[in-house]
């Protein structure tokens, strides 16, 4: 009993050693810009590994110096209520479920069809497609999995994005927390940042993208490296087009 107290002590203090770790890197960011995120570094250590080159462009540049129009973009297509929430959204948490649930609902029927297509010997039955989810992070929590967390979908990586969002809000102002989302956030294959994105698919530095062109990178983010090789898009210039008319209402941290 005593040697499992002990052991459960060593846990806790372990525990509380990394919280602090990640509260004194988060401290340090006030004044101290990330070179990279674990994120960044083990996309760039897959394509090293797949490709035998390093792929990596990033170039980190001030607030100032990125366009309000790609600030406005991003906030009005990932996270409308950045400025007001503390980093968690729950209304947005419980859209994200209902529609995962009402999709896993789908796919459930679909499959039942299947089977009884299955069982009359029916031709032509196509295989069911796992429900797409949808998530419901904020930037804050999108940047805290980013900078310190791998990719694995865990309750108890969860629980740490958690804490670190916490960590964040209450550590960094919100302009702060945007320049760093926009300085790392992945907009394609190697592609790490507002800069490199601009550079990338545009020539032009991140400061003067005009409305159009923030909001296709705006909308390239859950799935960048698709809509990399896809820049004829429908959907990618129709949602665009929505993102221009939403961008007028955000408001900047």
């Amino acid at each position: 009993m005593k040697a499992l107290l002990r052991l459960l002590g060593l846990v806790l203090i372990a525990g509380l050693a990394l919280q602090l770790y990640f509260a004194g890197r988060i401290a340090l960011m006030k004044v101290v810009d990330p070179e990279s995120s674990a994120f960044e570094r083990s996309e760039i250590y897959r394509v090293a590994k797949t490709t035998g080159s390093l792929k990596w462009r990033q170039q980190w540049v001030p607030y100032s110096q990125i366009s309000d129009t790609l600030k406005r973009a991003v906030i009005a297509s990932e996270d409308a209520s950045f400025v007001e929430h503390d980093g968690v959204d729950i209304e947005a948490l419980e859209k994200a479920w209902d529609k995962n649930a009402k999709a896993e609902q789908r796919t459930q029927q679909a499959a039942s069809r299947l089977a009884a297509g299955k069982q009359q010997n029916t031709p032509g039955k196509a295989a069911v497609k796992p429900p797409k989810i949808v998530g419901g992070s904020t930037i804050t929590q999108q940047l805290a999995k980013n900078l310190f967390l791998s990719g694995e979908r865990t309750l108890l990586r969860k629980g740490q994005e958690l804490v670190l969002t916490l960590m964040l809000e209450a550590l960094l102002s919100k302009e702060r927390i945007l320049e760093i989302y926009l300085n790392n956030v992945e907009w394609g294959e190697g592609v790490f940042g507002a800069e490199a994105a601009a550079q990338h698919y545009y020539r032009k530095p991140a400061s003067r993208l005009s409305a159009y062109e923030a909001a296709r990178l705006a909308v390239m983010l859950p799935r960048p490296k698709y809509f990399e090789t896809r820049p004829n898009s429908g959907y990618l210039s129709s949602r665009a087009g929505t993102i221009v008319a939403r961008m007028g209402g955000v408001e900047l941290p």
